[in-house]
């Protein structure tokens, strides 16, 4: 969590909302991939941190699928990235803070473990919570 944390204070210093995210290996500890929140850089806004780590891993691996990996991230995921990960077939999802406007990932809704869905990685919320959050409100409170 703490790469991911580095990673949404480069997104912070570039202008965009601090979010951050880390894509490991399935050995646990070799990071694939980073990314952080580029939205306003690229004028892209499919470019959230998840999607972006999640592209450049698949990348790293020569493969879209990312069985087996951990995608870590400060503040839980969107619908969109909630459904990115879903379709990537990440094993795990690990999330700082809690999003109570935006949440996918258990907060306004669940949509990694629908059961409708053909994959549900594993969630592990709530890692470094309140570093997570402080970053957040603190560039919010700043704009």
């Amino acid at each position: 969590m703490r790469l991911a944390l580095d990673e949404a204070r480069l997104a912070a210093r570039d202008g965009d909302v601090p979010v951050g995210a880390v894509v490991l290996a399935p050995d646990g500890t070799t990071v694939l991939a980073r990314g952080h929140n580029e939205r306003e850089a690229g004028g892209d806004p499919t470019a959230h941190a998840e999607v972006l780590a999640v592209r450049r891993a698949a990348a790293a691996l020569g493969e879209w699928r990312l069985s087996g990996c951990t995608l870590v991230v400060t503040l839980e995921p969107c619908t969109m990235c909630a459904g990115a990960l879903v379709q990537s077939r990440v094993d795990r999802v690990v999330y700082g803070a809690r999003d109570d406007k935006a949440g996918a990932v258990g907060s306004l809704w669940d949509v990694v473990r629908d059961r409708r869905l053909n994959h549900r990685p594993e969630v592990v919320e709530g890692v470094l919570a309140e570093e997570c959050a402080g970053l957040l409100t603190e560039f919010f409170r700043d704009r």
